[in-house]
């Protein structure tokens, strides 16, 4: 059984379900890929993406009964992946779900948004959480993978995060008459990662690479 957060709005003059807001899931081990297993990627997978389509299908008729909206909680991370694990896939995931569900509903009346928030203070982004769980991911490698990376690698993945709110683009999806078809929220959000996901490959990969550690082993 799939545990998603939902917000359910109903339409007072109209029967059927007049707004779903898809919001939750974990982040999983943020770590590079090498160190993870198939394992990692499914647990993650299977609450952020397949249960967010779960409950949207399961729904989409009481929504498109009343020709009310539905909203997905994306992230700026289903535009820029620079870690490993299941949490950036599954962003791309809901982008693209998204995209292909608001096409198709369209013509019946149904508007489907996306909510794309930088970094906020959650639970999900606890600090001591995540580097326990980088932690638990290098303590799983094997040898030579440790070898490569270097304990310098493991020290430097520090992870900030930075307050916003998301709550103004989530209310103005859900009560517009022509919501956007993305919300960006955030400073971040909008000055770091959307222009990033916009530049030429190479030039996003070489201020990644800039900023992010470099294993001991890297050429």
């Amino acid at each position: 059984m799939h545990t998603v957060l939902c917000c359910f709005l109903y339409f007072p003059l109209s029967p059927g379900l007049w707004g779903l807001v898809n919001n939750g899931g974990i982040s999983g081990l943020l770590a590079p890929n090498e160190w993870l297993t198939k394992q990692d990627f499914v647990t993650v997978l299977d609450m952020n993406l397949l249960g967010m389509i779960e409950v949207t299908l399961s729904l989409l008729p009481l929504v498109s009964m009343a020709r009310g909206c539905v909203v997905n909680m994306s992230s700026v991370m289903g535009r820029l992946s620079f870690l490993g694990g299941g949490y950036f896939i599954s962003k791309y995931g809901i982008e693209a779900f998204s995209d292909s569900l608001r096409r198709e509903l369209a013509p019946f009346g149904v508007k489907v948004t996306v909510i794309e928030p930088g970094s906020f203070k959650t639970n999900m982004n606890d600090m001591e959480r995540l580097l326990r769980q980088v932690q638990e991911g290098w303590d799983r490698a094997r040898p030579k993978i440790k070898e490569v990376y270097g304990e310098k690698f493991l020290a430097s993945c520090e992870l900030t995060t930075i307050g916003t709110t998301v709550m103004d683009c989530m209310e103005h999806a859900l009560t517009a008459c022509h919501p956007h078809t993305r919300y960006l929220a955030g400073w971040d959000a909008k000055l770091f990662y959307l222009p990033m996901s916009y530049m030429p490959t190479f030039l996003a990969d070489a201020i990644l690479t800039w900023v992010l550690p470099r294993p001991a082993k890297a050429l």
